[in-house]
């Protein structure tokens, strides 16, 4: 008998960590990219000076509707990368990332209500889920 046949591997415990790290490689990229293009906007004077983010006045509807289009963007495209850095099952890895979101936007909700445009937090909570199951069909082509 091989030494192979003694100990079989285990798949759960050998593909976690490929799990884990296919679901932090789409929340870094979704972090790097909205930050990135929030930055940018910033620069081209489209959205106002760093230091003024916390003043929810100097935010027009438009200015918030841009941020979601690109942020849902940029979460189909991590999560895209997410199932696609998946061990198994695209699609679970890609709505966990989606759960992720959609906690991290419940929060954010939480902590801005009442200061922030309600709708903006909203539908970037409703989008999360759909677009993490979007990105993980797309991921699949």
């Amino acid at each position: 008998m091989t030494v192979a046949a003694l100990n079989p591997p285990n798949p759960a415990r050998s593909t976690w960590p490929r799990s884990a790290l296919a679901v932090l490689a789409g929340l870094v990229a979704n972090v790097i990219l909205s930050t990135a293009a929030d930055l940018l906007l910033v620069a081209l004077g489209v959205f106002p000076p760093l230091e003024q983010f916390g003043r929810p006045e100097l935010f027009s509807d438009s200015m918030l509707l841009l941020a979601l289009g690109y942020r849902t963007a940029f979460g189909v495209l991590g999560c895209a990368l997410t199932a696609r850095l998946a061990p198994s099952r695209p699609m679970t890895h890609s709505l966990v990332l989606g759960g992720i979101g959609f906690v991290i936007g419940v929060i954010g909700a939480l902590c801005t209500w009442g200061t922030w445009t309600s709708w903006y937090s909203l539908a970037i909570i409703a989008v999360t889920l759909p677009s993490a199951w979007l990105g993980a069909r797309i991921a699949r082509r």
